[in-house]
């Protein structure tokens, strides 16, 4: 890839249609193949945007949700190869689309200074032959899909059940797969063994002729442990795992999956010194899966291995890639400061921009019942509280993707819909509680929004495609980094700032990236306690102090680390040092009893 970082996926809206405005310059993105009637929309738009004949998929048709992601991801992969066409027909002319490409790679880049050194040369025929050369090696950046594996709601017609093939993330899956893509789907949110075994059903998972791979398998984790376990399931299958994707457990954007302590340096370093071993063991798995398959392998299928999460400085950059021997780091949330790339509208732009560190907080507003990072005073936010005061908490569920709970109910429903939180309340009054303990369940209860419309609603308030009566509150999930962006910033910027050639966070006090993801691990063991004072068992005590064991592991790791990377730190050090003292005196001063 000419490109040394990627852009991972940004909700649902946010970064659907992001391979547009990237990938003809090399830059590898990750959209959201969750929501079908997103896609089909956003593919109406784009459709007419570009005088391509546009043919609707209603969502009555046989298996409608897959073909509308197959014929959208067709249409990208379209758009995105003639406009990558067509930038490498211009002339290296100054402004050009083409010399944007090359002026954008790193510094470091080989590609980077065969361009400059063609700039160099006077016209004629070796400088064509060399701009022709350079046009040669320029590549597009991936196409990637996204799929949270077990959001993967069971789906009735007619009040039958339509059968395991046409759950939601195995017709998401089936999308992909049977589109034009080369490109990866990401799998995030835990295993699915039922999604794995079905990727054996496709063969453009499993190599051709020379060894070649057309649709890649990259796993989203965050420790080396599951991963291990998931390529090995995977690999026995004769599927080959092309990236693991290591994502900080709190630091980061969307849901939270918080470890167990396990700190992101530690989980580096255990990447770092078990991988070759690792991609061993995985090989001979692999092989003799597809020798089953007729497929014989010599070679062993490249494996890439990349970190995203709260990384916000080129030195941060540098450094994870080199000292971990990564492939590539993910930028995220700082994107959706960026109009050129994600979609968020003027209002939530405007509140992104200026906000603050407190503005981002750790919540349970998501339906699936894992922890969400979300972002003050959005119109989600005051919709909810709105509802609530009118005596009618909760959303009306239209799209139903995160129906997952039969509390009440022979199908599952949504736990933020209407629905749900009437029945839900409609118990606590009849459960005996005290007010406070009442108050504590209902704010629980009714913390829970509408995330299938909040995170679409940015995209069509930009585009000016929401629908008559359309609820177009939004809702976004950046994770904490963002606070110490404090502006909104063009393309160029940003992927200047990746790569040092400027710096967007001058003056600004921002924790190193391993720091600010250590003390939120420590905030988040200290509400963990607290909410389990009056209550503790003996399985939580345990639970709680192992914790705090592996976070002050962490610690002592980081200090040995600092102290190996002087040189490379010079004037930081000293401040490093100092935050991690902090650090651990606050741990210190959490007790389990």
């Amino acid at each position: 890839m000419p490109h040394s970082f990627h852009i991972p996926v940004l909700g649902l809206g946010y970064s659907i249609d992001t391979p547009l405005k990237v990938a003809r310059y090399g830059i590898s993105s990750v959209l959201s193949i969750v929501d079908d009637d997103l896609i089909e929309r956003m593919r109406a738009y784009h459709s007419i945007s570009r005088s391509v004949q546009f043919k609707a998929i209603p969502k009555d048709e046989t298996d409608s949700r897959s073909k509308r992601i197959t014929a959208y991801l067709n249409l990208l992969l379209e758009i995105i190869t003639d406009d990558f066409k067509a930038l490498k027909q211009q002339g290296f002319d100054a402004g050009n689309d083409i010399c944007r490409y090359f002026e954008l790679l790193p510094d470091t880049s080989k590609l980077k200074h065969g361009y400059e050194l063609m700039l160099e040369y006077p016209e004629g025929e070796t400088k064509q032959t060399f701009q022709a050369l350079l046009k040669n090696t320029m590549r597009m950046g991936a196409i990637d899909v996204n799929i949270m594996a077990k959001v993967d709601k069971m789906n009735y017609v007619d009040g039958e059940y339509s059968g395991d093939f046409n759950t939601d993330a195995l017709s998401a899956l089936r999308g992909f797969a049977e589109s034009k893509l080369s490109a990866s789907v990401v799998l995030s949110a835990g295993m699915n063994p039922k999604l794995y075994s079905y990727m054996e059903n496709f063969e453009d998972f499993f190599p051709d002729e020379n060894g070649k791979l057309k649709k890649k398998i990259t796993l989203k984790v965050s420790d080396f442990r599951s991963a291990l376990i998931q390529a090995k399931f995977l690999a026995k299958k004769g599927l080959w795992v092309s990236e693991f994707r290591i994502e900080s457990g709190l630091n980061c954007g969307g849901h939270a999956f918080a470890t167990e302590g396990y700190l992101l340096g530690p989980i580096l370093e255990e990447f770092k010194l078990k991988k070759n071993n690792m991609l061993i063991e995985l090989f001979k798995m692999y092989q003799s899966a597809l020798v089953q398959r007729g497929i014989q392998l010599e070679k062993q299928p490249e494996q890439r291995i990349s970190v995203q999460g709260g990384i916000g400085t080129a030195a941060e950059h540098d450094f994870l890639l080199q000292y971990y021997n990564l492939d590539a780091t993910g930028w995220g949330s700082p994107f959706l400061l960026v109009p050129e790339v994600t979609n968020v509208d003027a209002k939530t732009l405007a509140q992104l921009a200026s906000s603050r560190e407190n503005d981002f907080y750790l919540s349970g507003a998501s339906p699936l019942g894992i922890q969400f990072n979300n972002f003050k005073n959005t119109t989600i936010d005051f919709q909810r509280a709105e509802r609530i005061e009118r005596g009618r908490p909760g959303s009306p569920c239209t799209k139903k993707y995160l129906c997952n709970n039969t509390e009440f109910t022979q199908h599952a429903i949504c736990t933020a819909s209407r629905e749900y939180q009437h029945l839900k309340i409609k118990s606590l009054k009849t459960a005996g509680l005290s007010a406070d303990e009442y108050q504590k369940q209902f704010n629980l209860v009714t913390e829970k929004v509408c995330l299938c419309e909040g995170l679409c609603a940015s995209t069509y308030l930009k585009y000016n495609i929401a629908k008559a009566k359309e609820n177009i509150a939004v809702a976004i999930c950046p994770g904490p980094n963002l606070a110490y962006f404090s502006d909104v910033y063009s393309f160029d910027e940003m992927v200047g700032h990746i790569y040092g050639k400027i710096n967007l966070l001058r003056e600004v006090e921002r924790p190193h990236v391993f720091i600010k993801e250590l003390n939120l691990y420590i905030d988040y063991l200290q509400e963990d306690i607290k909410q389990q004072l009056q209550i503790f068992s003996d399985k939580k005590r345990k639970q709680l102090n192992g914790f705090k064991q592996q976070l002050a592991d962490g610690i002592n790791y980081y200090k040995k680390l600092f102290s190996e990377i002087a040189d490379q730190a010079s004037g930081e050090l000293k401040e490093l040092y100092e935050q991690l003292a902090k650090s651990k005196d606050k741990l210190d001063g959490l007790i389990v009893e």
